[in-house]
């Protein structure tokens, strides 16, 4: 793996920035990258196209990125909505435990198959129905109603009631 690290590193470390303009958060995916690849359990020795894997784990990373940054930009602007209408402020506690079950939520997301995770965020996040998803990854609409189940099972055992 160190020598598949040294290899290819840089070249996903240019291709993140063209894509990112944020040399920080580039630098921070590729790592994430290399990680994700230290887990799986593929040899990566034996992949015959070792940059299309590493773009496309990468990708699905950004992906990830984006919809865990959607998730926290709504609950930014719930809270500003909620502050508009005149509402109270919710505590420092309040925030604070918020802020740990959307913590709890992005580890169990992480946690899950790449497809049920995606399956999760499009139905809950994006508000697509089954049937979309379905479609959109060619899959039987039963498939995505077992990745939700399989997802929402996961969250329950991180996320206490």
């Amino acid at each position: 793996m160190g020598d598949f690290y040294q290899d290819h590193r840089g070249w996903l470390l240019r291709w993140l920035r063209a894509r990112l303009h944020c040399s920080f958060t580039a630098e921070d995916l590729v790592q994430d990258t290399f990680v994700r690849l230290l887990l799986a359990p593929c040899a990566v020795h034996h992949l015959r196209h070792p940059r299309a894997f590493l773009a496309t784990t990468a990708r699905r990373l950004l992906i990830d990125r984006s919809r865990r940054m959607a998730v926290e930009q709504a609950y930014l602007d719930a809270l500003e909505a909620t502050l508009a209408q005149g509402a109270q402020a919710p505590s420092a506690e309040q925030c604070a435990h918020t802020l740990e079950v959307l913590a709890l939520l992005a580890q169990a997301l992480d946690e899950l198959p790449a497809r049920a995770r995606m399956v999760f965020l499009s139905c809950y996040l994006d508000g697509e129905t089954q049937s979309t998803v379905a479609k959109r990854l060619g899959v039987s609409e039963r498939t995505v109603r077992n990745d939700l189940v399989q997802a929402l099972l996961h969250v329950q055992t991180l996320i206490p009631a």
